[in-house]
């Protein structure tokens, strides 16, 4: 097949940066006489925007519509720059957020927002806590703006990599809005060559009368995914090897190819297709209590019913599937056809889950817009039902001991788990001072996060078999901050701005535990004493904006981010009587820096951002060398060190009326530069951060009722895992396939038809080129086609 591998050179790199950097001066001689107004542009892309202490870029529901085939809030973002979604289905539950600094399992070191109410979940900093992106319908977006780094007193430290903040709608006269997507791609891996695809449909009214107004939507989503995983098969050992004739013989369908590290692979199965089925219901209400103070209630339900399927590219002699292998001996072993080596399968079992999710959220805002305003939001989120189910590895996806009887497995549960937040702010505008206009903003915040899993063990049915008695394993434990914070911004002169600030923050966790069955009597049941830890972070930018079209500013910033609840309270494993989780793990400590040049002019606007963070006691998974046996969990790396080029471009009317372009370009470099755990890592690359990252997109209209748009980005050379100290090597050496974080050259492409004023249709493909890439060890979407159609009254 295809595919569409357009991957930047450093001419084209070059490239980008000249168009970045010479953008003023061919962008203002194009434009038309009557283009849009400078003062227009500016308020609604400038990277300045008012008492921003750092950069701030945003996308509008307009531009959604026009330029990204979104069937999920979490799409959106994917075309503003340094940002990127690892959604590798759509409906994803496991979508984190990636931006300068974080990598694709570090989910903690961002923080998204909806109306002010937190759908980051920061229970652990993993591939497994996104944020709650189900709970925000992509019809309900009015805008979403980005900041980049942890450079504003009013978020915490998980703000490191970047705030989203999410508005959504509230109407001012009765309004309804129905909306149905279709899509599917045609996916060719290994063995697999088969089409997925699935639906969603959007319901959405709204009205205002009098002091109140409502906004209810409903929201459904069901979509078939490609495979997640496939199992390879494993070369026994020679000591290993069977006397007896193994259980399958002359074994064939296996696909071969080179692994990441370059050695030889068979894979035999597909495994991990997820069909999800995802409801989510939205109520606001709002009442306005005088002309400026406004009263906002949120409900807001998302359900979800996942089954995880699996297929066997294999076959025996009589031509029936093969699965796994399992038990001892002979039966652990296969032969492939025409190979002479004795081999044994990964495990291929299926899995379900099922989920309910409510969230309520309040606010009480006053708007005067004079001295004094004031705001009060809180916000509960609560897992009501978190289970999921694994089938046992047997001999087949039945129990090959009884046929037709499904095997038993094992059932997690996660109900009770999430977390509560209140936030009390307030900012004061007094008269100017000897010319010095100030603006104090002051708050105070509370939060706490409550874990609770369960795992028992499933003897009969795993679909709907009943847990036995007791549990096989369990985690507990709670994580509470509270915050206050104070911050000033300062007019110094009419062109000079100075914000400064801090926020003081006292952390504890407490009632932690650990149980697990499978340990020795000494180490079966861990209790784990109260720990706390208080800590003050400044906040500093002074930044220009003459009468010139220049604007520059300089930010430094400290941030405190600490551990999440699972990362020091996770379920544990003790071989040899070893404790692998650590309860005392330190807080990641960073400094962080921004140098930001922007320039405005007739037909937009261009910007380069310099940012750099240093890092101390970064929590990331590696193996501590320095004792034996080696333990292999999250630890605390001495010093990490971030720095990097961001250049943005957008640019409106150019070459003719109608045509927009816009485009991004971002290096990165992440060194661990001291480990004392580790020594040899020092010097080596922090996973999954890529060098470079490129987005470009350009949206023609060529009407009022019809617009084109095409869409590219570009992901660039990452490591999968830590530097391999044994073999002196980066392990990722054939990064491209299967099992790595590749790089990854893709275009999306939309058309938008305005049928008339009350239907609009749209046609939509991403991934035109079909371009394989994955994120270990995931697979992302082949060509997908996409087909919308949309009521407004």
């Amino acid at each position: 097949m295809y595919q569409f591998a357009c991957t930047p050179s450093q001419l084209t790199l070059a490239l980008i940066a000249a168009f970045c950097t010479a953008a003023p001066a061919w962008a203002d001689a194009l434009a038309p006489d009557d283009s849009i107004p400078e003062i227009v542009v500016k308020s609604r892309k400038s990277a300045v925007p008012v008492n921003s202490p750092a950069t701030v870029e945003s996308i509008t529901a307009k531009e959604i519509a026009e330029r990204i085939n979104a069937v999920t809030s979490a799409e959106a973002l994917n075309y503003l720059p340094s940002t990127h979604v690892r959604e590798r289905y759509i409906g994803d539950r496991n979508g984190i957020l990636v931006m300068r600094v974080n990598s694709s399992i570090a989910s903690a070191q961002t923080t998204v927002y909806a109306d002010n109410l937190l759908l980051s979940n920061f229970l652990n900093n993993s591939y497994s806590t996104a944020p709650r992106w189900g709970m925000v319908a992509p019809e309900e977006i009015e805008r979403i703006e980005v900041m980049y780094g942890p450079f504003s007193p009013l978020y915490p430290g998980n703000s490191a990599g970047g705030v989203v903040q999410m508005s959504t709608h509230m109407p001012d006269q009765f309004e309804a809005h129905v909306k149905a997507d279709l899509f599917g791609q045609r996916f060719k891996l290994y063995g697999t060559d088969q089409h997925f695809g699935g639906q969603h449909q959007s319901v959405s009214l709204g009205n205002k009368s009098g002091a109140w107004s409502f906004w209810l939507t409903a929201d459904h989503l069901d979509n078939h995914s490609q495979p997640q995983t496939f199992g390879a098969a494993t070369k026994a050992a020679l000591k290993d090897t069977p006397k007896d004739t193994p259980a399958w013989t002359n074994v064939y369908g296996a696909s071969r190819d080179i692994d990441t590290s370059g050695n030889p692979r068979i894979i035999g199965s597909a495994i991990g297709a997820d069909h999800t089925i995802q409801d989510n219901g939205k109520f606001k209400l709002a009442y306005q209590v005088s002309p400026t103070l406004r009263a906002t209630y949120t409900l807001g339900l998302w359900q979800n019913s996942s089954s995880s399927e699996v297929a066997s590219y294999l076959r025996d002699a009589a031509g029936a599937p093969v699965y796994n292998t399992g038990g001892k001996g002979a039966g652990a072993y296969v032969k492939f056809a025409g190979d002479a080596n004795y081999y044994t399968l990964a495990g291929v079992s299926p899995g379900s889950g099922e989920s309910m999710h409510v969230m309520h959220g309040v606010a009480l805002k006053s708007d005067t817009r004079g001295a004094w305003d004031w705001e009060v939001v809180a916000s509960v989120y609560a897992q009501n039902k978190e289970l999921s189910r694994s089938a046992a590895n047997t001999g087949g996806l039945y129990d090959s001991g009884n046929a037709g009887v499904r095997p038993g497995g094992t059932l997690t549960v996660g109900d009770g788990t999430g977390w509560q937040n209140l936030d009390l702010r307030g900012e004061w505008r007094p008269a100017a001072d000897g010319g010095r206009q100030h603006r104090l903003s002051f708050g105070y915040h509370a939060d706490r996060y409550v874990l609770k899993s369960v795992t028992s063990a499933i003897a009969g049915d795993w679909i709907d078999g009943p847990a036995t008695a007791g549990a096989s394993s369990n985690s507990y434990g709670k994580t509470a901050t509270q915050a206050v914070y104070l911050q000033d911004v300062v007019q110094l002169q009419p062109a000079l701005k100075l914000l400064f600030g801090g926020r003081l923050e006292h952390w504890r966790a407490y009632d932690g535990s650990n149980f697990n069955l499978a340990n020795v009597a000494k180490y079966r049941q861990l209790n784990y004493a109260e720990r706390s830890s208080t800590d003050f972070s400044p906040k500093a930018s002074l930044s220009y904006r003459g009468d010139s079209d220049w604007a520059w500013r300089a930010s430094l910033a400290h941030a405190v981010r600490y551990p999440t609840v699972a990362e020091i309270f996770q379920v544990i494993s003790l071989p040899d009587n070893v404790k692998q989780n650590d309860p005392n793990l330190k807080a990641e400590k960073l400094n962080s820096a921004e140098l930001m040049a922007e320039r405005s002019f007739d037909a937009g606007m261009a910007r380069a951002s310099l940012f750099w963070e240093d890092k101390r006691d970064a929590l990331i998974s590696q193996t501590d060398t320095t004792v034996t046996p080696t333990i292999s969990s999250i630890q605390n790396v001495d010093k990490v060190r971030t720095y990097g080029l961001e250049m943005v471009a957008d640019l409106r009317d150019i070459w003719l009326r109608g045509l927009d372009l816009g485009g991004s370009a971002t290096y990165t470099k992440s060194t661990i530069v001291e480990d004392r755990r580790n020594p040899a890592l020092a010097g080596t690359d922090q996973p999954r951060i890529p060098d470079w990252r490129l987005t470009l997109s350009a949206t023609y209209r060529a009407s009022e009722r019809l617009s084109y748009s095409l869409s590219y980005r570009y992901s660039g050379r990452q490591h999968n895992t830590l530097f391999d100290p044994k073999n002196n090597r980066y392990n990722d050496v054939n990064p491209n396939v299967y099992g790595a974080v590749s790089h990854y050259s893709v275009l999306d492409a939309k058309l938008l038809y305005k049928l008339n004023r009350q239907w609009t249709a749209s046609l939509g493909v991403n991934n035109v080129g079909a371009f394989k890439y994955y994120v270990n060890p995931n697979p992302y979407p082949q060509r997908t086609f996409f087909t919308s159609v949309k009521f407004d009254y």
